[in-house]
């Protein structure tokens, strides 16, 4: 059972398990968080920070005041930020490699985007031939050999990582939904995928809640996937810790990045936090989310490198409603809007204005239902908007009728709200590869809402790159090139 505390200092530095844990001095808020059995923390809803760029932007200006010298350590991979992305690289690192890997944040796992989204790894939305279609498959498969590992190891992929083949639909209401799903059907057959169209009557034999009216239907994937973030980081974090007792590994969490330390032929040679210089061998990797292009900009603020990158967050809600079992979906859903609203990219000026909601439905292994999904531009702010939380409800209703019963007002003992940043890129792609004038320094951000499904892929990638490996695949539509003035 989750369990409320304040975040306490402890009264001194030190290592347990491969993790240096440090006093919460630094931190200038303190925020109630919800410890889970995955040791993920979770900010609720009555302690979530509407200024956290603000509050990140003052560490780092209190820590430089500081005359207090950084202990130094190193290692031959400094990997910044611990979401599913950091963690994964490092991983990736650990296993493929006998490099010494480092991670290091400002805060702990699951406190971004990564704690904050669905958990579906599904590709019933996703459009065969694009840029990134390449990058998703490979990354689906290289979740499907995670679970097949962890059978052969005598293990449950359901009961640790929350991995479960839920399929996946696509739904629509109209003659013009009808359309859509159709042809998407067709895209993904001919990619090689097995995808189904299915009318209002097979949709209604397959997921008997759903009502999509006479004219409806779904596009239908059986062979998707979902998984828990949390329980997945939970996991990657303790297969990475094994390597802690060869010297390979080393995780600084609550320690943000400050700046970093440069040569005299210009390599970056170490990155600082408040209490440590971590000096890398051979590469440093920033996967910090919505935050990069501000981390980036602070670091090379005193050097002549023209890179502006233009990743920033958009925020969007989940509703769960926790123990359900009046309501049982089989498959993960969606509806058709979904693809439309993923790509909207308005800039909003109020927390009012959504930039959309459209319907997201799944039940998670615990027998919870997780409804979403919204998303907007609001800056850093990570505040609970009860409108947007009405509007969800009220979209899955037109769904789900059997919801029209019940009021959320009834609900609010088992619901739970996540709210995350997603890491936004205009065009849709994620940033992976070397930053240009720093032969050393890698970026992999920007995933969006796609973090869960593009991890392994995208650390498999950046795990090439740096041990120089002949790549899978095409990085050329991920590099920063583009981001040079």
């Amino acid at each position: 059972m989750a369990s409320l505390s304040l975040s306490i200092s402890p009264n001194s530095d030190r290592l347990i398990d491969g993790i240096f844990v440090f006093p919460r001095r630094q931190l200038l808020r303190r925020v109630a968080t919800i410890s889970n059995p995955s040791g993920c923390h979770l900010l609720t809803k009555r302690s979530l920070s509407s200024s956290a760029e603000k509050n990140r932007r003052n560490k780092v200006a209190a820590i430089r005041m500081s005359s207090t010298s950084p202990a130094s350590h190193s290692y031959d991979v400094v990997v910044v930020g611990a979401g599913i992305i950091g963690l994964s690289i490092a991983r990736q690192l650990l296993i493929s490699s006998d490099l010494s890997v480092a991670v290091v944040d400002a805060a702990v796992p699951c406190s971004g985007a990564t704690g904050a989204g669905q958990g579906y790894i599904w590709m019933v939305h996703k459009v065969p031939g694009s840029e990134k279609w390449d990058l998703a498959m490979r990354s689906r498969q290289l979740w499907e050999k995670f679970a097949r590992d962890l059978k052969l190891q005598g293990l449950d992929p359901q009961e640790v990582l929350g991995w479960k083949k839920t399929g996946s639909l696509l739904v629509g209401k109209t003659s013009d939904d009808m359309a859509v799903l159709k042809e998407k059907v067709d895209q993904l057959s001919k990619a090689g995928l097995k995808a189904e169209f299915l009318s209002s009557l097979d949709l209604k034999k397959v997921e008997p809640l759903v009502v999509v009216g006479e004219e409806g239907g779904a596009a239908f994937l059986p062979n998707d996937y979902q998984l828990d973030a949390r329980r997945s980081v939970a996991y990657i974090e303790k297969e990475n810790r094994k390597y802690a007792k060869e010297g390979r590994y080393r995780e600084y969490y609550n320690q943000p990045v400050t700046g970093w330390l440069r040569s005299g032929n210009g390599e970056v040679e170490a990155v600082q936090t408040p209490e440590y210089s971590l000096y890398s061998k051979k590469a440093i990797v920033i996967s910090t989310g919505c935050w990069t292009g501000s981390l980036m900009q602070e670091l090379i603020r005193d050097s002549d490198i023209k890179l502006k990158i233009p990743v920033k967050p958009r925020k969007g809600h989940l509703l769960v409603i926790e123990n359900f079992s009046s309501f049982k979906l089989n498959h993960g859903l969606m509806e058709v809007g979904y693809i439309g609203h993923q790509d909207t990219i308005n800039n909003l000026d109020s927390e009012s204005e959504i930039a959309s909601i459209s319907m997201t439905a799944t039940m998670d292994t615990l027998g919870n239902l997780v409804l979403g999904s919204s998303r907007q531009f609001v800056g850093f702010n990570t505040e609970i908007n009860e409108q947007i939380i009405n509007k969800i409800w009220e979209r899955a209703r037109e769904f789900f009728p059997s919801l029209k019963d019940l009021s959320l007002k009834d609900l609010e003992k088992n619901r739970e709200v996540r709210v995350g940043l997603r890491p936004y890129m205009p065009g849709g792609k994620p940033m992976i590869g070397p930053v240009p004038g720093l032969s050393n320094v890698f970026l992999a951000a920007g995933h969006e809402g796609e973090g869960l499904t593009l991890a392994l892929g995208t650390a498999e990638m950046v795990g090439d790159m740096v041990l120089g490996n002949p790549n899978k695949l095409d990085n050329a539509p991920y590099a920063l090139h583009g981001y040079c003035s």
